[in-house]
């Protein structure tokens, strides 16, 4: 095998991989990321998979030698972080665990693995095949992520809850405190059929890198996504994300908003913030808003 890359590419993409590293690997092999050179197609993709969450990613490269290799990936990414820009050269010998990395102002050796001890990513063979548009994810991921629970433990509440309706997509979560419910535009190209009601809860890691993959991309095409039992399928152009879905019930949440309220008011958002920011170094679990007409408390309390 043997690759020719710029630095920058080759950072970029070890960097977004890497998410998917797991920080106390069950095998040695999962700790590394998988190196695939296609000499047909004039690519390289790279793949990190935790047995939960698996990322894969490809970029344009000169390969006069296809092959595949797992390299430990936190030892690569240090490595080609502090590269300079410029031209990176990568190639293995036939039957050796050693891979040769060559730039400008120097070379490494980073000992191996073969790749037939990495585990294949999870493939989506039958399963429903939605298109999302990825202003509408992203919209829905940035209002709904931060009320997700930290505690892996909790199951379904430690996800989103993605509702996809015939004219909307719905994003919900909950920690058990607060609740975040936000419904974005589910736009449909010509022609294009509309889907029956589908729901399903993804965990909120995976949703987080979605999230930060379309967002550095700056992608506008439609976002594929694959289901079937368990498991969740994110596509788009170079780009796969896989991750296990949360099974069991999620929370019937539409019954926590209140059909009506007694006050209503508008503010203007950037003022609020500003305030609340001012005054949130002397709050500890409350901060109280009041007019000349009446008080309100707002503190956190479980959603009932």
């Amino acid at each position: 095998m043997k690759l020719v890359c710029t630095q920058s590419d080759l950072n970029a993409n070890l960097s977004l991989v890497s998410r998917a590293v797991p920080s106390r690997p069950t095998h040695p092999v999962l700790a590394n990321v998988l190196l695939v050179a296609d000499e047909e197609n004039q690519r390289v993709s790279l793949t990190a998979f935790d047995l939960s969450l698996g990322i894969r990613t490809s970029f344009a490269a000169e390969v006069t030698g296809g092959g595949s290799f797992t390299i430990p990936a936190k030892l690569l990414n240090d490595i080609v972080s502090r590269l300079p820009d410029g031209e990176i050269t990568l190639e293995d010998e036939a039957g050796d665990t050693v891979a040769y990395l060559t730039c400008s102002s120097g070379s490494y050796q980073v000992r191996g693995m073969g790749p037939e001890e990495f585990p294949e990513l999870p493939a989506i063979e039958a399963g429903r095949i939605l298109k999302l548009p990825p202003e509408a994810l992203i919209e829905g991921l940035k209002g709904t992520l931060f009320a997700t629970s930290p505690d892996e433990a909790k199951q379904v509440l430690a996800g989103v809850h993605l509702k996809v309706l015939p004219d909307c997509l719905e994003f919900a979560a909950t920690d058990g405190h607060r609740l975040a419910v936000v419904q974005t535009p589910n736009e449909k190209a010509e022609g294009e059929e509309t889907e029956a009601e589908f729901e399903v809860t993804v965990p909120a890691k995976a949703l987080r890198e979605v999230e930060r993959m379309l967002v550095m991309r700056q992608w506008t095409e439609p976002v594929t996504l694959h289901f079937e039992q368990g498991q969740v399928v994110f596509e788009w152009a170079d780009q796969r994300l896989t991750t296990r879905t949360l099974e069991g019930q999620y929370p019937a949440y539409r019954q926590l908003i209140p059909p009506s309220f007694e006050r209503q008011i508008t503010l203007e958002r950037r003022s609020l913030l500003a305030a609340v920011e001012r005054i949130a170094v002397f709050a500890d679990q409350k901060i109280i808003f009041s007019n000349a007409a009446s008080t309100k408390r707002i503190r956190k309390s479980p959603c009932r």
